[in-house]
């Protein structure tokens, strides 16, 4: 969904500005997962910190990237039967799950970089602050 244009209009419809932060989640959850091992349920409301709304980090996604980063090696998962409910997956960092979160780090710090460079270089151009 683009954020500029509302619910049913995609990204890819047009050549506004909204591009998914999908990919971003990773690094997310990653960084959530060094906090405390936890439960998908517990990532899910957690991403809202990072500035995920409901509709970017629903269930499937969250869930999708949790499989593939243990796919990776970079989570591990266990089920849990402690509480008194039902049996739930407890998603803990793995060493090299940890080693791909400082990759992050170094490369969102290199964006950011970017990014601030291009805002200044836009803001002369355009007068503004």
């Amino acid at each position: 969904m683009c954020r500029n244009h509302g619910p049913g209009h995609r990204h890819g419809d047009c050549r506004c500005t909204g591009a998914p932060m999908e990919r971003f989640m990773q690094p997310c959850l990653l960084l959530l997962l060094h906090r405390r091992s936890t439960h998908g349920y517990e990532l899910i409301q957690s991403l809202r910190e990072f500035g995920f709304h409901d509709s970017e980090a629903d269930p499937g996604t969250v869930y999708r990237n949790l499989r593939r980063l243990e796919e990776e090696g970079l989570v591990s998962s266990q089920w849990d039967t402690s509480g008194g409910g039902p049996a739930r997956r407890l998603y803990r960092l793995t060493p090299e799950g940890e080693e791909l979160l400082h990759a992050w780090a170094e490369a969102i710090t290199h964006n950011k970089r970017r990014l601030e460079y291009f805002l200044a270089r836009y803001r002369e151009e355009f007068g503004q602050r």
